[in-house]
């Protein structure tokens, strides 16, 4: 693991690391927000997904989470969107920026489009082994693709993420047309796999939910088409299973990193308040 750049902040430091994945098989690149209470104690973390066509830049240099972060005391992770570099694929639409948090079983994306094993397992361990946060306080978030990521990888994952949340998600990528575009190329024709990677279908196929912590998502009412989103099917598939969810609307408000910072000292608040009930 190497440090491309450190900058403090709020009293905290983010860096900017890179290291080579065994699991994409390509150099991954992602930032850490370290915050002062981490130079005493290990602190909660969390784990942020980017959305399409984004990396780790986007959320470290736009959501203006840092002030927040510092004073809760809460580290924040975040990781490249796919995978990159001479020999990694493209095209069709999809690629570099587009890695759907999915393990793709299709070739030619098979070698190196393993999002969903390089956040669970490899980053997850990486985080654990070698900065001063507690793998038992990890939440996760995302906006728009990452927000699908952080919802599935959540409820997957019940044992490692302890909080979610998600702004503007794509809440059943099956449903989508870039999600659909997506699927097939990664996962081909196996519909109960591409099931298996849809936050809607999960909540169904798990059942009851009233175990699982309260899931907030935001979402803005000028983010067009909502359809491609769907919070209305996430709606109904919680309300089925009983999870609880807080779905917020706002009127006025598109998809864009603007809306992201008006709103994301709630989603650090949501997660401090159920990662310190985890630990209690």
């Amino acid at each position: 693991m190497q440090v491309i750049s450190q900058h403090k902040c709020f009293g905290g430091i983010v860096t900017y690391y890179s290291h080579i994945s065994s699991e994409t098989q390509c150099e991954m690149r992602f930032s850490a927000f370290m915050p002062p209470a981490s130079v005493k104690t290990r602190v909660p973390v969390l784990t942020y997904l980017s959305g399409l066509t984004c990396t780790e830049e986007n959320f470290t240099v736009k959501a203006g989470a840092y002030r927040k972060a510092s004073e809760l005391g809460i580290a924040i992770i975040a990781p490249d969107t796919s995978p990159r570099g001479d020999g990694v694929p493209t095209g069709d639409g999809i690629g570099f920026g587009a890695g759907f948090y999915v393990d793709a079983t299709q070739a030619p994306w098979n070698k190196n489009y393993r999002m969903y094993s390089y956040i669970t397992k490899e980053l997850y361990l990486l985080i654990g082994t070698n900065f001063p946060v507690d793998n038992h306080r990890h939440g996760i978030f995302g906006h728009s693709m990452g927000g699908h990521g952080a919802l599935t990888l959540y409820l997957k994952n019940p044992d490692q993420y302890k909080s979610v949340s998600a702004l503007a998600p794509v809440c059943s990528p099956i449903n989508a047309p870039f999600g659909q575009r997506a699927f097939a190329a990664y996962l081909g024709d196996n519909m109960p796999l591409w099931e298996s990677y849809d936050a809607t279908k999960l909540l169904i196929a798990l059942g009851d939910g009233s175990h699982r912590s309260e899931i907030l998502v935001d979402q803005g009412l000028e983010d067009h088409p909502l359809s491609r989103l769907n919070p209305d099917l996430l709606k109904k598939a919680c309300a089925q299973v009983n999870q609880k969810l807080n779905l917020r609307e706002h009127a006025g408000y598109d998809h864009g990193y603007f809306f992201v910072q008006s709103f994301i000292d709630d989603h650090l608040s949501h997660h401090a308040r159920l990662l310190s009930a985890s630990f209690s």
